[in-house]
């Protein structure tokens, strides 16, 4: 069996997308812009509104860490993903929309009685997406969905910073970082939104403690998370807690250090009608191309061109046909 490339960690998660006017927040009290966490009846009540006023526009399986891997193994990866879902028809098809391009789970016929995480979400005029999310069964994430045997043999793991929010998943987190750190695996983790680095900063922390080898985060995530509206002195104190890093940037492309230099990645001039999966799709891109021999600057150059390409149709995932079309067209 060939070696996994990245082994990782997060929220099972349905999306389902609607396009709204900006007027709906401000109409349902919802924050623009941040992930919030919401208990099913509220969801189920936001989800009536939403129905009764604008179309679905996409449903597609999610949840950022799933996105990433998924990236990872349509690129041509080998990744494995730790989640729980519930034996429901929804779990069903989040499985089914993982795929089967070289991508393993843990996953067994036994799943736990319950729902399967759902998150609604909304994407306004200007690409800008905002989600309501409820974890289900995935609030129980913990140690016990970790295969530590199979993540040890990994070229990286990775984890998202969504799980702080579950105090069992945190531990998971923590207990797959120290097994990595114990292997000589690198560990790569994601900030994952603005609301995590700013709600739940003290799990963040615990997680970023004795530091990371890769973060991954976007401008703002990494100013609230320094504590300054000033970017440049934001990256400085994100070498305190990372070696390595990669900070997107929207349309203004990203900014890497690969612990040594700062590298521009400049964007790729497109029409953007949805960011949602735009950030797991450069990490997934990312670090396909870190496993599979590619340098810092042309991983992120790939990273860049993926991630431009995500966000110019509905949903955080292209098509096998999709992925294999921006290889070619990258190379």
């Amino acid at each position: 069996m060939s070696q996994i490339d990245v082994y990782g960690i997060g929220n099972a998660l349905v999306d389902t997308e609607f396009e709204v006017d900006d007027s709906f927040f401000e109409e349902a009290g919802i924050q623009k812009g941040f992930m919030t966490l919401i208990e099913e009846e509220q969801q189920k009540n936001i989800l009536s509104m939403l129905s009764a006023n604008y179309p679905v526009k996409k449903k597609a399986g999610g949840g950022s860490a799933a996105n990433t891997l998924y990236a990872i193994s349509q690129f041509g990866g080998h990744a494995f993903y730790a989640c729980r879902v519930a034996g429901d028809e929804t779990g069903d098809y989040y499985l089914s929309e993982l795929g089967d391009h070289n991508i393993r789970t843990n996953q067994t016929d036994s799943k736990p009685n319950g729902n399967t995480g759902q998150c609604l979400v909304m994407v306004t005029p200007d690409a800008e997406r905002t989600m309501l999310t409820h974890l289900g069964v995935s609030s129980d994430v913990s140690v016990a969905d970790l295969d530590l045997d199979i993540a040890t043999t990994a070229k990286y793991v990775y984890m998202e910073g969504y799980l702080v929010s579950s105090d069992s998943a945190r531990q998971a987190v923590l207990t797959l970082k120290q097994a990595a750190r114990d292997a000589g695996i690198p560990v790569a983790f994601t900030f994952s939104d603005p609301a995590m680095v700013e709600y739940f900063k003290d799990g963040v922390k615990e997680v970023m403690d004795g530091g990371v080898d890769l973060l991954f985060c976007n401008e703002q995530e990494a100013c609230i998370w320094a504590e300054t509206d000033d970017f440049s002195a934001a990256c400085e104190i994100l070498k305190k807690s990372a070696t390595q890093f990669v900070v997107t940037r929207g349309a203004k492309g990203a900014l890497l250090f690969d612990g040594q230099s700062y590298i521009q990645i400049p964007g790729n001039k497109v029409t953007a009608v949805d960011t949602n999966g735009a950030g797991d799709m450069f990490a997934g891109a990312f670090l396909y191309g870190l496993t599979q021999g590619m340098g810092f600057e042309q991983s992120g150059r790939l990273a860049s061109f993926a991630s431009a390409t995500v966000v110019t149709s509905f949903g955080p995932r292209l098509t096998p046909d999709e992925h294999t079309s921006l290889l070619q067209q990258f190379s």
